[in-house]
């Protein structure tokens, strides 16, 4: 029997397409930056970023909760103007979507935790509508991964099976559950290693 066509590719958007929108480096890097307890900042954030990141709360609410609960000397717009600045392209795996989307007619869907002012600066700034066809963020969705409804709704969105789909993610915990629901999936630790991956599955450049 014939393998099944891949038709569709699953992505990542922090750690694949770009860099992550807000982990723990770039926390710390906030809290040197605005002189902030990191602490503090971190325990106020694990509280309430899930919620932030399933689309419960704005971006402004937020920060709210874990930096302007008191009084400081800069502003939200000031903190938000940096938490954007962060955000920076991985160009050759931009690149290689773009070229496989267009050579075997591929279908492409982000499938992200991610919150909503992040996910949609992200998208404008780096031009990612271009090539992918749909947003499955946990903030447009109210999914999160490892939740096997957002893959859910990621495969009804694209109406293709999971046999095939190719997703690729940094997150090990989120490959294998993907890979539970019979969705081809690896984890992206290097851009070489990504294409030998790809290869497997007939995505040849």
């Amino acid at each position: 029997m014939d393998k099944p066509r891949v038709n569709t590719i699953f992505l990542d958007i922090g750690g694949v397409l770009l860099n992550n929108g807000w982990d723990r480096g770039l926390r710390k890097l906030a809290a040197s930056t605005f002189e902030l307890d990191f602490t503090e900042m971190d325990e106020r954030h694990h509280l309430t970023f899930d919620t932030y990141e399933e689309g419960k709360i704005t971006l402004d609410e937020y920060l709210e909760r874990v930096i302007f609960y008191e009084q400081r000397s800069f502003s939200p717009q000031d903190f938000k103007e940096f938490m954007f600045a962060q955000s920076k392209p991985m160009p050759k795996m931009i690149d290689t979507m773009k070229e496989l989307k267009s050579r075997y007619r591929l279908k492409i869907a982000t499938v992200s935790n991610e919150g909503r002012e992040l996910t949609i600066h992200r998208i404008q700034n780096f031009k990612l509508n271009e090539f992918v066809d749909f947003f499955i963020s946990s903030c447009f969705v109210h999914f999160r991964k490892p939740d096997r409804d957002i893959y859910r709704v990621a495969l009804d969105t694209a109406q293709t099976l999971p046999e095939n789909v190719v997703y690729i993610d940094d997150r090990m915990m989120f490959v294998e559950v993907a890979r539970s629901m019979e969705i081809k999936s690896f984890q992206h630790t290097a851009y070489e290693s990504t294409l030998e991956h790809l290869e497997k599955y007939g995505l040849v450049l």
